[in-house]
């Protein structure tokens, strides 16, 4: 096996990405499970994860490393959330927002083995509900179905530290689908600019279409 390291805790083995498995022997979904001698890596797939897809496309910025406290909303069943859950390894913690109770089960599951993963059925729009248990993280991750998606991460940013860096897919057509991509996208990143400056922007196609992925730091 010829394996790269990409980022903290992200590697490209055989053209595949993968990330260190945290519960060894267990998979998550239907990613493969790769051994080199005692290290045990899960495949990373990027039609299942939009992170994963950015990662394919390019993204330069990928800052979550070992041991950061890191605010996902949107966590819906857990693909993405499992592979952040391998790089912030056990001394980190994955605040997981989901609305959805069926979402919310699928979630609980990936708990079992998973320490550092802290579910919570919870509004993402509703921070005084959580916002004391998830007190300060070092990143925010954002893939939520909403019109008031940008309001949703301006709402949040309260609880990430000045110079965090937030990861978010925009999905164009669950805010306007009267509207080009294009132009739902550069509203987005106004909306939010006067608490995140943006750092770098990826159009994930084929993986996922009408689908922007965004990196800022906040402010």
């Amino acid at each position: 096996m010829e394996i790269e390291r990409l980022f903290n805790g992200v590697f490209r083995i055989d053209n595949k990405l993968a990330t260190i498995n945290l519960a060894p022997g267990i998979k998550v979904y239907d990613e493969e499970l790769l051994r080199d001698g005692k290290i045990e890596y899960r495949t990373w797939n990027p039609y299942r994860s939009k992170l994963a897809a950015a990662m394919q496309k390019g993204l330069k910025h990928m800052e979550i490393k070992d041991g950061d406290s890191v605010l996902y909303l949107g966590a819906a069943t857990g693909t993405t959330c499992s592979h952040i859950s391998d790089i912030i390894g056990d001394k980190g913690s994955l605040f997981c927002i989901e609305i959805s109770e069926r979402s919310m089960r699928d979630l609980l599951k990936l708990c079992e083995h998973r320490s550092n993963v802290l579910p919570m059925l919870q509004d993402a729009r509703n921070v005084s509900t959580y916002g004391k248990d998830v007190g300060t993280v070092d990143a925010i991750y954002e893939d939520v179905a909403a019109p008031d998606q940008a309001e949703m991460l301006l709402y949040n940013s309260e609880l990430l530290k000045s110079g965090g860096f937030a990861y978010v897919a925009i999905k164009s057509q669950s805010i306007d689908v009267s509207k080009k991509p294009t132009e739902v996208y550069d509203a987005f990143i106004k909306k939010v600019s006067t608490k995140f400056a943006l750092i770098e922007a990826i159009n994930i196609e084929p993986f996922d279409r009408m689908h922007l992925f965004v990196v800022f730091k906040k402010r």
